[in-house]
């Protein structure tokens, strides 16, 4: 699929692990980067936004070769009360729409609208082997992904509209940040069997998918997730060989789901789904960290190795 190198992206949610690495690269490569803030502006790279509901002047937009949406309350709060469930909602779907009404204004010169969403559109669905065609699943996340994409879909049919479907990221500051003290304390091991099936992508993957996504004219949901299957007890004895620590320590079921919460347990560490990214591979984009094992080696930095 051919490219075009982006010469200017509207970026909200640049604060976050992902959207400030994207911010880093694409401006070391020489991409403008307008930042959508919800502070005061400290630069002309920044506007603000998202302030007293008021909707988002369009010529913010005009001229960007793409919009780049990433914003999120994080999952990985707990417990996820009534109230937090309602803020994992509306910090995705309030945003999206936000934008999607100011990309709809420009018509036919809107830019591409990149959307996150979550491959927890999926919910657990055990044994099934998982691409974009596939059926949506059941659960709190599966319910907010449905809702965050038909948000993005508000731009319009002038504008080119991606979902990034992303799985949880292999970083300190991403999936293994809880796993991390565990695994130091030597106290890790298989979150009930283990055998779960977990999506998983490096940072440097991510930034690289969504660049080419960027890029290239493909549309629609995208699922970003490492090309190689993987288990939870994978990704924990990765982990665990890379810090020259035990994985034994067996979670129950139901002390995981008393301690996070059944809608939190259930959609992040309990969830089976093997989600291949499809799209990604038919549309020529190559992966730096292809197994998980890779992944996990280029998160930890060796000095973190015992």
């Amino acid at each position: 699929m051919p490219e075009t190198p982006a010469r200017r992206v509207v970026l909200a949610g640049a604060s976050g692990l992902i959207g400030s690495a994207l911010a880093d690269s694409l401006r070391a490569d020489g991409v403008e980067v307008t930042s959508l803030v919800r502070h005061t502006p400290t630069g002309s790279h920044e506007v603000q936004w998202m302030k007293d509901a008021a909707p988002l002047d369009p010529e913010v937009l005009a001229g960007a070769d793409a919009v780049v949406c990433l914003n999120g309350a994080s999952i990985g709060r707990f417990p996820w009360t009534p109230s937090y469930k309602s803020t994992l909602l509306w910090s995705r779907i309030t945003p999206t729409r936000t934008l999607a009404a100011a990309v709809r204004a420009l018509g036919t010169d809107a830019p591409a609208l990149i959307n996150a969403s979550a491959t927890g559109y999926y919910g657990s669905q055990p044994g099934a082997v998982l691409t974009e065609t596939s059926k949506r699943g059941s659960g709190l996340l599966a319910d907010i992904c449905v809702d965050w994409e038909a948000a993005a879909r508000e731009a319009g049919d002038h504008a080119r509209v991606a979902m990034l479907r992303t799985a949880p990221v292999v970083h300190e500051q991403g999936v293994l940040k809880p796993l991390l003290l565990l695994t130091k304390l030597g106290v890790s091991g298989p979150i009930g069997r283990g055998t779960q099936v977990w999506p998983w992508i490096s940072l440097d993957d991510e930034v690289r998918a969504i660049r080419h996504v960027i890029d290239s004219d493909i549309a629609g949901p995208v699922n970003l997730t490492g090309p190689t299957r993987a288990t939870a007890n994978d990704l924990g004895f990765a982990l665990a060989r890379r810090m020259n620590r035990p994985y034994a320590l067996r979670a129950p079921i139901f002390a995981v789901k008393l301690a996070l919460g059944k809608d939190a347990a259930e959609a992040l560490l309990t969830s089976d789904a093997d989600v291949k990214p499809s799209v990604l591979e038919k549309s020529g984009f190559t992966f730096t960290h292809r197994t998980v094992e890779k992944a996990v080696a280029s998160a930890v930095p060796a000095h973190d190795a015992a």
